[in-house]
């Protein structure tokens, strides 16, 4: 099923990419860092927050952002411990509410009203949280091939006790993955993640130095951490972008239907599918996701 190939792709890539050791790349000027994060501000306008997923630079977004900048501020977000970002210790092991805090922050210390904030795969779930927790400081929400809760790929009755034990298991396994388990599987996990052979070397450089543990401690968190009691806070409108292609080998229906049901409680939502792409719709689909972020933007 497509939720299987996906999932399976994600966890593959992240057990194998984070048994690599993080190689931390400079920053660009002008990045301000805000505690789990650096953000890269560009162009003038409107304010857009664009938050990546996993192992991801926030280079994923280079397409759109060309587009953009000529009329809206793009604020691009670099996780620390992902694609070279030197990691940032959390006492309790948590990524992704640390970074939706730091974003929070961000906004509150840059004085920036009411940003539209997108967020692909880790960065959707973030972006739920800012719309949950933060319902005041943000626009509205695009969501890019995120669910509110992950483990419901594996198993649709599950709710955040019984993801547990399967998390903890996806943790170690990532944390005594050797490099040569990596060297062997990381082009195929990639092939599962993106659909354009062009894009992949760069998903695969960003994912070798992004940090082990950072990675490990991502996907515990993501797959305990049931959104869906919190949609009904957000207050603004959210839209979810999502991708199918036939290689999925279930019906477009299908995954329709799994979206949204994940996102039933959500007040004020719209779903947009992008045909002919696999996780990373902003790379296999360039024209189409522009287009989408635009109409949503002008809506």
């Amino acid at each position: 099923m497509r939720a299987r190939m996906i999932l399976a792709g994600i966890g593959t890539t992240l057990a194998l990419f984070s048994a690599s050791p993080a190689q931390p790349a400079p920053l660009p000027s002008g990045t301000v860092n805000q505690g789990g994060i650096s953000v890269l501000v560009q162009g003038s306008g409107t304010d857009i927050i664009l938050i990546p997923g996993f192992a991801s630079s926030y280079e994923v977004w280079a397409d759109l952002a060309s587009r953009l900048r000529q009329s809206h501020r793009l604020h691009l977000v670099q996780v620390a411990g992902f694609a070279g970002s030197p990691a940032v210790s959390d006492p309790d092991g948590r990524v992704v509410a640390p970074t939706a805090e730091a974003i929070a922050e961000y906004i509150r210390s840059q004085r920036i009203e009411s940003p539209v904030i997108i967020g692909h795969s880790l960065g959707g779930e973030v972006a739920l949280m800012l719309g949950a927790r933060h319902p005041d400081q943000v626009g509205r929400l695009m969501i890019v091939d995120a669910m509110p809760f992950y483990t419901l790929l594996f198993d649709p009755f599950a709710t955040s006790e019984t993801a547990a034990p399967h998390a903890a298991a996806m943790r170690d396994a990532m944390l005594a993955a050797t490099p040569e388990q990596a060297e062997a599987m990381q082009h195929a996990s990639i092939a599962r993640l993106a659909k354009t052979e062009a894009v992949r070397p760069g998903l695969v450089a960003a994912g070798i130095n992004s940090d082990r543990k950072t990675m490990a401690d991502a996907m515990y968190e993501l797959l305990v951490s049931d959104l869906r009691p919190e949609l009904g806070r957000i207050k603004v409108p959210v839209e979810v972008v999502y991708a199918y292609d036939l290689l999925f080998g279930v019906e477009a229906a299908q995954v329709d239907a799994m979206f949204r049901n994940a996102y039933a409680s959500t007040p004020n939502i719209s779903f947009r599918r992008i045909d002919g792409s696999f996780h990373f719709i902003m790379l296999d689909q360039p024209e189409l996701f522009a287009s989408a972020v635009i109409r949503f933007l002008n809506q």
